[in-house]
């Protein structure tokens, strides 16, 4: 036998026990953390409510309020379960922007059994009427950042192609708003949409709220004005934080939004693609670039939190 000949005869089961070896010790990585990679295992068979914020201010007066909690941890998020007003929840944050809200949504819904989705937040207010403090609940959210930049055609002319037809809100000089591609179990054929309405019954349970305190005060720094709660209007999502006055203008103008935020119409989508029930709350921390001086997020954001959490849980009470 040649010095190659027994080489290549060597060569077929040394690999496979070089595999088996590997695969052995893949093995004994996915025992040790409970769930291989990829899977999918629902880690609780209760039915609860997701409750959703995209960072931990937002999130901290309901953590305080949970009744037995317990921790998960999937891909880094931590879900906490427990109950909110006597109601079967889990707790995690989407984490900021729509990306970050679509992936964790589909997470939640994937590993938990998830009767309806809830957000609570803050945002910049839109709406003129408007104030910050005050606390929103629309009926519907869109995602007005899913746009075509258009080129300039003349000077100040921004023209879409022939054959972009949908973009037909009002351009914001080269950007001009589209709907988006969205599929759901119920129409599993591709649909164009620019609202994802939230539930109805869960809107009207919103409706009933009428006695929530809503602070005007916190760590010394106080409102000018008592905050209001606002059900129904719209509201839109981007990725992007906004506090430009014009920009601004052309948000209420062409969208009539009471707010803006970073999060919610993907929460929207993603509850419209799994014909599951979502409702949001959000508070204005700031006024999206339309107030005096500079952005009042970061003198307001406690206040504003809070106060979206206390409609929240109120909301958590009154439902059936």
């Amino acid at each position: 036998m040649t010095h190659t000949s027994f080489l290549r005869r060597l060569r077929a089961p040394l690999l496979a026990a070089v595999l088996g070896v590997l695969l052995a010790g893949c093995v004994g990585v996915y025992k040790g953390t409970g769930v291989s990679i990829n899977s999918s295992t629902r880690l609780d068979d209760t039915p609860r409510i997701a409750v959703i914020s995209a960072f931990e201010p937002e999130l901290k007066l309901l953590l305080a309020r949970l009744q037995g909690p317990a921790k998960h941890s999937v891909n880094g998020v931590e879900f906490t379960t427990g109950t909110l007003e006597g109601k079967p929840v889990v707790l995690f944050l989407s984490g900021i922007s729509m990306t970050n809200a679509t992936m964790n949504t589909q997470l939640v819904l994937n590993r938990f059994r998830v009767a309806g989705i809830v957000f609570s937040g803050i945002a910049g207010g839109v709406n003129p009427s408007l104030h910050v403090g005050d606390v929103t609940v629309p009926a519907q959210w869109g995602q007005y950042l899913e746009v075509l930049m258009a080129r300039e055609t003349a000077p100040g002319k921004y023209t879409a192609p022939p054959f972009i037809k949908d973009a037909t809100f009002p351009n914001f000089g080269m950007v001009h708003p589209r709907p988006v591609e969205v599929r759901s179990a119920a129409r599993p054929e591709i649909e164009r949409k620019f609202w994802f309405e939230v539930d109805p019954k869960m809107l009207e349970t919103a409706r009933s709220i009428r006695t929530v305190d809503l602070a005007n005060c916190s760590a010394g720094k106080c409102l000018a004005r008592k905050p209001q709660l606002v059900i129904g209007g719209n509201g839109v999502s981007g990725q992007a934080f906004m506090d430009n006055k014009a920009f601004r203008e052309y948000t209420f103008k062409t969208f009539q939004a009471n707010v803006l935020d970073m999060e919610t119409a993907a929460v929207g989508m993603v509850a419209y693609s799994n014909g599951v029930p979502y409702i949001a709350f959000r508070s204005l921390s700031d006024l999206a670039g339309g107030g005096d001086g500079e952005n009042e997020m970061g003198t307001f954001m406690g206040i504003a939190a809070d106060n979206s959490a206390k409609v929240m849980l109120a909301f958590l009470a009154a439902w059936k």
